[in-house]
């Protein structure tokens, strides 16, 4: 097989999975002898990895100015036409969008350019819980109509695939489920200074803590974590609680935070580069979000042999034992949140053997190297088709 000229199209490189699913393809891809071009938004919060990624693979990255996550006619017709373009004149083998935004208008140029192998990841099921239900509906009959548009599309988990078939959006034979994966070594290897980085975040010996980490945005709930945190402290008076991230609500959180009185407690550290490190020194993981497609730190921690408290929606069913490597609560419900961190914080036993049991579990199920390779063949046998 001659080799294969593939676009990888993602509305932005900013801090997340997507992104770092993204990064490891193109790099896994030219590690293949494969030639790869990267097609993206503006980017405004890149991890470490994705800078140095973008910085080597510059003369490989285009960057359109109006492709944008919200919703705008006229830069969406300018990026409709630049994709349109840049397809027709590179003469791609395979496109292989990513995210809504670059999704929908991604697969419609590279459908008009003439690329035949067009393949599809979502990122995420919008299906139910996201919006409205009007809204919903639309965006159903968006998808449908795209699938047509689409050669086949990666589920990243069973129930992303069911819910495309549940939904009608497409057929079983076009969706293949393909689990993340992601760079697990510096979770599993752990070569941290753990005294240090504890220093670092003002925790002392003896001290309880817990974090979430993730956008600081209405669909990741870190409202629901405040309030658990709240809760917990009751019991649990020199417990610390981290919220590692950034976003629109941060201003609005903190004052809330400052109102309670725990300002010393419940800390916002921003942006970090040193995920890996701080997830190595936390007694619970907490994830409550509203909607997930995967929940990606929840493999990180559980790489990390640190167990797990997450809402259960979306795929993280499907990334957490319940019971076994972590708990799972309903979403948007911090007392039972607060009822499953606590009795983590109580059983160090518990703690220990979930965490042990998350390395194990996640291991070989999540790795980067066997995503690659199966998404790899795929554009193989969709290319030899």
């Amino acid at each position: 097989m001659k080799r294969m000229k593939i676009a990888q199209v993602i509305t932005r490189m900013d801090w997340g999975g997507s992104p770092d699913m993204v990064r490891l393809t193109c790099e896994k891809l030219l590690a293949m002898g494969q030639e790869v071009i990267l097609i993206t938004g503006p980017t405004k919060n890149q991890t470490q990895k994705t800078n140095e990624f973008i910085n080597s693979f510059n003369a490989k990255v285009v960057v359109i100015r109006q492709l944008q996550r919200d919703v705008n006619l006229f830069n969406d017709l300018i990026t409709f036409i630049k994709l349109y373009l840049i397809f027709r004149e590179e003469n791609f083998d395979v496109v292989h969008t990513h995210t809504a935004k670059a999704g929908a208008l991604g697969r419609l140029a590279a459908y008009f350019a003439g690329v035949k192998v067009i393949v599809h990841t979502p990122h995420g099921h919008n299906f139910y819980g996201y919006f409205n239900r009007l809204y919903s509906k639309l965006i159903i009959f968006i998808e449908k109509f795209l699938t047509f548009f689409t050669t086949r599309i990666i589920a990243l988990t069973e129930l992303e695939r069911s819910d495309y078939i549940k939904f009608k959006v497409a057929a079983k034979d076009k969706i293949n489920l393909i689990y993340l994966g992601l760079e697990l070594e510096p979770f599993l290897q752990q070569n941290f200074n753990r005294p240090q980085i504890k220093n670092s975040l003002g925790v002392t010996a003896g001290e309880l803590t817990a974090a979430m980490v993730g956008r600081l945005e209405t669909v990741k709930g870190p409202g629901f974590f405040v309030e658990a945190a709240k809760l917990v402290i009751k019991d649990f008076t020199q417990a610390k609680f981290f919220l590692v991230g950034e976003g629109s609500l941060r201003a609005k959180l903190e004052k809330r935070v400052e109102e309670s009185g725990l300002k010393d407690s419940i800390i916002f550290t921003g942006w970090r580069n040193n995920v890996p490190e701080i997830i190595s020194v936390l007694d619970v993981l907490v994830l409550p979000s509203l909607n997930e497609a995967v929940g990606i730190v929840l493999i990180e921690a559980q790489a990390s042999g640190i167990p797990v408290v997450a809402a259960d929606v979306g795929g993280t069913a499907e990334v957490v034992k319940d019971g076994i490597s972590g708990l799972l609560v309903p979403a948007a419900d911090p007392g039972s949140m607060a009822i499953a961190i606590s009795s983590l914080f109580k059983d160090p036993v518990k703690r220990k053997e979930m965490g042990e049991a998350g390395r194990v579990w996640v291991k070989d199920r999540f790795s980067a190297q066997k995503m690659t390779e199966k998404i790899f063949n795929l554009y193989s046998e969709l290319y030899a088709g």
